[in-house]
């Protein structure tokens, strides 16, 4: 429905799988180890015994919890080596991530990241007690790096490389771990470990079942119907009976009675994985803390952490803000799931669920052109649903209402001229204009986002801009390889030849985001993919025909 017009000619058929049978745990997941451990738990991460607070949230306890919290209350280590010496006696960390750079003279690209997909894949369907690790039945791809553990949009875009490697067997597979999750936990989480439970991400799930559809969406949609509804249900939990002007959960009504989303997490504590930042920065900030870790959390269940779209000021994380926010994208996905379910159930007979979620996903389409649609910007805003206003920052953000086929001709028309002018760089897409520090801002580019862009622009026959977007971005992406070997994260899309910056922790290697956009480009221009002049932006618009040049 969506992709094959997308995609086109290199669209391959992966085929629908069967669904994975709902498997609920034969016992409930342990709570995240900042509940299990406690006051221990709290000592290590503000000791910063470890550069990354995530190395101890994925250690691996070698006994019930409750006896190490008791011995550690008996021995009460007092300094930082001593505690220190303690984990080690108490807990398996996580390994270093393998080594996943190549000599580039050697080993061309294209090859090094078909051989990357065999690092980074991981079967775990079983894990050791009180690990903060989710078990999943089939094997699946992790990003790299710290990521060790499967994600939720990130997977997404790794699937699209993914069909393009024909490696249909993985797609299925995740695919079909998703599922899993959707019946065993009611949501699919931020990533598969007990503390990103109380949270998702941008659901993508639709567009990752489309991916098995081939020429056919809707049998795939129909196939897993009752993991999109209760994807759906998830996200919209809260909605009944909430008045205008209030929120509940992901749901915000606003002042017509209209239903959009936000994103929101349902733990109001720092994250396990960023627990002595998370703490640090609600000291410094002198805010009511329990409400900014709430806010931390949902910019964390974004994926875009961090970034001056969630900051009142525009400028400090201090000021964070997230769920005061009807985000862009989250409303315009959650129009593509409702438009997924729609079809699959046009193809299961069900005749008043297709009219119900074709009514919603109208309502969303209206709600999002009076309230993020900006004419006088000509690009959607994010909304501070608190204040009744549009966020007047420009973001690649704009962008999704095209990927799903919800703006208007007009509309896209308008976006593409704005995307021109204020994201467009000699690496491609930036994420914001705005440079503050965080790694969702500028000069940094996103694999990820560069494919909405694209994708989108495609949808809407603004395919020269679309095609400068991906030759810029791939060979932005080249030149770091050449270079290092390597794939990494994210991109300088400003200063060519530069990883990406900011951030929480360095720049990770790998990686799987920027490995299947990659590969999907390559396949959708082929004549781009390696180095040499991309088409000037002064001709954006000459190259579709029968449509008048827009820049």
């Amino acid at each position: 429905m969506l992709l094959v017009v997308i995609m086109g000619a290199v669209h391959a058929e992966v085929g629908v799988q069967p669904a994975v049978a709902p498997q609920a745990p034969a016992a409930p997941p342990p709570p995240p180890p900042q509940v299990l451990f406690g006051e221990l738990f709290a000592a290590v991460q503000t000791a910063h015994l470890y550069p990354d607070d995530k190395t101890f949230a994925d250690a691996d306890p070698q006994g019930e919890p409750s006896e190490i919290v008791a011995e550690y209350r008996t021995q009460r280590p007092q300094s930082a080596a001593a505690l220190a010496r303690f984990v080690a006696a108490h807990f398996i960390l996580p390994q270093p991530p393998p080594t996943v750079a190549a000599a580039p003279e050697q080993v061309p690209m294209a090859l090094h990241m078909e051989q990357l997909w065999d690092v980074l894949t991981r079967t775990t369907d079983h894990v050791p007690a009180n690990s903060s690790l989710l078990a999943l039945p089939r094997p699946y791809v992790v990003p790299g790096g710290r990521f060790r553990e499967m994600y939720y949009w990130d997977s997404y875009f790794t699937m699209l490389g993914l069909v393009q490697s024909h490696r249909e067997d993985l797609v299925a597979d995740m695919v079909a771990d998703f599922a899993h999750q959707i019946d065993a936990y009611g949501h699919i989480p931020n990533g598969a470990r007990t503390y990103y439970l109380s949270r998702s991400q941008p659901p993508f799930f639709f567009a990752m079942v489309e991916l098995l559809g081939g020429r056919d969406s809707s049998a795939a949609f129909a196939r897993y119907l009752p993991e999109l509804k209760a994807e759906y249900a998830f996200w919209m939990r809260g909605a009944a009976g909430l008045q205008p002007g209030g929120a509940r959960e992901h749901v915000v009504a606003l002042a017509d009675g209209s239903l959009l989303n936000r994103y929101w997490d349902e733990r109001d504590s720092p994250r396990d994985e960023a627990y002595g930042q998370d703490t640090e920065l609600a000291r410094a900030s002198g805010r009511e803390p329990h409400q900014m870790y709430r806010d931390i959390r949902a910019a964390a269940e974004s994926g875009w952490d961090f970034s001056s779209r969630w900051f009142a000021d525009a400028r400090s994380r201090a000021s964070i803000e997230t769920t005061a926010i009807v985000p862009v994208d989250l409303n315009a996905l959650l129009f593509g799931l409702e438009n997924a379910i729609r079809a699959g159930c046009e193809r299961t007979g069900e005749a008043g669920c297709a009219r119900d979620f074709a009514r919603r996903a109208e309502l969303r389409r209206r709600a999002i052109d009076r309230y993020l649609w900006d004419a006088a910007g000509g690009m959607y805003f994010d909304y501070r649903w608190t204040e009744r206003i549009r966020i007047r920052r420009p973001s690649a953000a704009t962008l999704y209402p095209l990927f799903v086929a919800l703006a208007s001709p007009a509309e896209a028309r308008a976006v593409a001229r704005v995307t021109t002018r204020l994201l467009l760089k000699d690496g491609g897409l930036l994420t914001t204009p705005l440079q503050t520090g965080e790694q969702w801002d500028a000069p940094n580019g996103w694999a990820p986002l560069q494919w909405i862009g694209i994708a989108g622009l495609r949808r809407y026959h603004q395919t020269a801009l679309a095609e400068v977007i991906a030759c810029r971005w791939m060979h932005g992406v080249r030149e770091i390889y050449d270079r290092r070997g390597k794939l990494i994260e994210k991109y300088d899309v400003v200063t060519i030849g530069r990883g990406g910056g900011g951030g929480e922790y360095p720049l990770q290697d790998g990686f799987g985001w920027t490995n299947g956009v990659m590969q999907q480009l390559m396949a959708l221009y082929p004549g781009r993919a390696s180095r040499g002049t991309c088409p000037a932006p002064a001709r954006l618009g000459a190259a579709n025909p029968g449509q008048q040049a827009n820049f």
